[in-house]
């Protein structure tokens, strides 16, 4: 008789070793919509483009003053049941690294420390001129003294804290630019259209190389930046199990799918794992060539 896929996840994260790849699908219960999963399908996204954003200043104009505010939003988002319940299988040993497509920041702010941002974060901002990284609290401060008074009527949020307004709103919203350079500023976020930094790409392909199992939490695995890790794992005959509301791109990759709502799913992993994992030393994190790191 084939295992139940709870049971056989409830196995395969008892022996260790587990790498973790999220997407959206696990921060909707933290008030954060997703692309494609059910608080998507309410709502047609169109995020902005690298292309678009380098492009024009009205792009620059429309994305930061919808940025502005819908950042607001994400900044104040609490990590939800399930980022709380990975950290505690990290904390346990049983979780040797996170890779999430998400760049909210909430496996961090659930307790999580071996987490790889493969789009990056929205708390920081880059230049595309100097290259300096600031805090995007720091950006907020610059942008509210540049615009007193400014506010608008925020109909839709999106996954990268992308804010529908008025264009009226838009139009009469000022940009500010690098303090050290005068440079465009762009989150520190990979957009759509642009690629992932080539050294963070390897440091997933190392991870999930190492890896015993890969858990896929959250994401229907339609972009090409996440899916190229599953592939890679049934490649190299690791197990593949899939957590996620609906149906994936990596389904037939996969050893088992499990369809419901992530924060109740993982909670129930945790309990039914128990104390005795508790005990268990957690394994030393490597680098690319083999070398002990910090963890």
């Amino acid at each position: 008789m084939r295992p139940h896929p709870f049971g056989l996840l409830t196995d395969l994260m008892a022996d260790g070793g587990v790498v973790i790849l999220s997407g959206a699908g696990l921060s909707t219960e933290s008030g954060i919509p997703d692309y494609r999963g059910p608080s998507g399908l309410a709502r047609r996204a169109e995020p902005m483009t690298y292309q678009t954003f380098v492009r024009g200043e009205a792009a620059r104009q429309r994305y930061w003053a919808r940025s502005h505010l819908g950042w607001r939003h994400v900044a104040r988002a609490a990590p939800n049941a399930g980022h709380r319940a990975v950290a505690e299988l990290e904390r346990r040993g049983l979780v040797s690294g996170i890779i999430t497509q998400n760049v909210d920041g909430l496996h961090q702010a659930g307790g999580a420390r071996q987490v790889i941002e493969l789009h990056g974060s929205l708390d920081r901002v880059l230049c595309l001129s100097c290259g300096q990284r600031t805090a995007r609290t720091e950006l907020d401060e610059r942008l509210r003294a540049a615009n007193p008074g400014w506010a608008a009527e925020v109909t839709v949020i999106n996954p990268d804290g992308d804010a529908v307004l008025p264009d009226a709103a838009v139009e009469r919203f000022r940009v500010v630019d690098c303090r050290r350079c005068g440079g465009l500023l762009k989150p520190d976020v990979v957009f759509f259209g642009e690629n992932v930094p080539r050294p963070r790409v390897d440091e997933c392909y190392a991870l999930v190389g190492r890896a015993a199992t890969l858990v896929v939490l959250g994401s229907s695995l339609t972009v090409m930046s996440g899916y190229r890790f599953v592939r890679q794992a049934a490649r190299c005959g690791i197990p593949v199990v899939i957590i996620n509301q609906g149906a994936t791109r990596g389904d037939t990759h996969a050893i088992a799918t499990i369809d419901a709502p992530l924060g109740r799913a993982l909670t129930t992993l945790v309990e039914r794992l128990g104390p005795v994992a508790l005990e268990r030393t957690p394994r030393p994190r490597l680098g690319l060539r083999g070398e002990l790191v910090d963890s």
